[in-house]
């Protein structure tokens, strides 16, 4: 019987926390994904580095259901790496609109293209070179190796890290160096010379279905009999958490300028918040706008405040106030409007193909509703 095809062979009235511990860790781990894992997922079939390496992108901060439907989107505009590293990035972004973090959209179109230009659109082989990849650290290098092409790489994932954590009861938050170096040593440690690919997979099942954050289904994991977080009844301590710290509240004025059904969308810089995305206006406070306004000739124009809501970043809040300002009868000065940046008219009820900010899809919708009543 190959390593692979080892099935765990409990009696029937044996739980799993029950069972003797007859067989090491990731032997146990990987009987159980052999019965119980996820193998249907759309990044599993027709496995390929490249596939592997967009899901693991898309996967991070994101839960499994919601990245499916883009990825499936992604894979059929983009089926290989030269594909994407030939898209404008603008057309990138419109894919990644509403997964949010668009870091990763922007890094992996950059990835894209130094792979082929580089090593001639084939995805490298080597923990060097995709760890030099941008966007990709060692955990998504590891998973990715291992996953597709199953080379010996351990991994160390959010999911990992809690099932490691746990097991060793390792104390401490997993973003401290000394606790990530302590996890990354167990992980090297467990990760087995073979079966490499279906145990890296059961762990990050592991972490997602059964050593959950809250509520882990203890009495069906393979390796409860030995975890220590679990004989001491402290599931729930580890890993330790984040020291919390309490986020700071910003405050934004965008400007919703419209003629007919257009309204007037901004590009962000290519880095930081919403960074190549396209937006509104945006002002430090409702005088700055007013004052823009005034300068513009529009200070006469219609004006409505839409509905403020808060939107919340992964380090702090950010409150936006927006104010709707219809220009529709005095078109002559559009060209006037913010031509200090690149500028798109964006048409509501025939949408551009460009990546919107969260907060900016809100206000078209909000938009959109106020322009049908009308």
């Amino acid at each position: 019987m190959s390593h692979l095809a080892t099935v765990d062979t409990l009696p029937p009235t044996t739980t799993r926390s029950e069972a003797p511990m007859t067989t090491s860790f990731s032997q146990r781990i990987i009987d159980w994904y052999q019965q119980h894992g996820r193998k249907h997922l759309p990044w599993q079939q027709d496995k390929t580095p490249y596939r592997v390496w967009i899901s693991e992108i898309m996967l991070q901060q994101t839960q499994v259901a919601t990245v499916i439907p883009y990825y499936q989107k992604f894979m059929h505009s983009y089926p290989d790496v030269v594909s994407l590293a030939n898209a404008p990035q603008d057309e990138v972004l419109h894919h990644w609109t509403g997964l949010g973090y668009y870091a990763r959209a922007r890094n992996l179109h950059k990835a894209a293209k130094r792979i082929r230009d580089d090593f001639h659109g084939v995805f490298p082989e080597t923990m060097e070179q995709v760890i030099a990849l941008p966007g990709i650290g060692r955990s998504t290098a590891g998973a990715i190796l291992s996953l597709a092409l199953g080379q010996h790489q351990p991994i160390l994932d959010g999911n990992v890290k809690r099932v490691l954590a746990r097991h060793q009861a390792i104390d401490g938050w997993p973003g401290q160096a000394k606790v990530e170096q302590a996890l990354w040593q167990l992980s090297e440690q467990r990760t087995p010379a073979i079966a490499v690919s279906a145990y890296n997979q059961a762990m990050m099942d592991m972490g997602a279905n059964i050593c959950t954050r809250s509520r882990p289904q203890c009495q069906l994991c393979p390796v409860a009999i030995d975890c220590l977080a679990q004989r001491a009844g402290r599931q729930t301590d580890y890993p330790g958490k984040k020291p919390k710290k309490q986020q700071p509240i910003k405050t934004t004025w965008m400007l919703i300028l419209t003629q007919g059904m257009e309204a007037q969308l901004i590009k962000r810089p290519p880095t930081g918040i919403w960074g190549g995305l396209w937006c509104f206006p945006e002002f430090d406070s409702q005088a700055a706008l007013q004052q823009f306004l005034l300068d513009n000739g529009l200070a006469d124009s219609k004006q409505q405040p839409l509905d403020n809501f808060r939107h919340t970043f992964s380090h702090y809040h950010l409150d936006i106030h927006a104010i709707w300002v219809d220009n529709s009868a005095n078109t002559a000065i559009e060209t006037r409007v913010m031509e200090v940046n690149q500028c798109l008219w964006y048409n509501i009820q025939q949408p551009d193909k460009v990546g919107l900010a969260a907060a900016t899809e809100r206000l078209l919708e909000a938009l959109s509703a106020h322009l049908v009543k009308e």
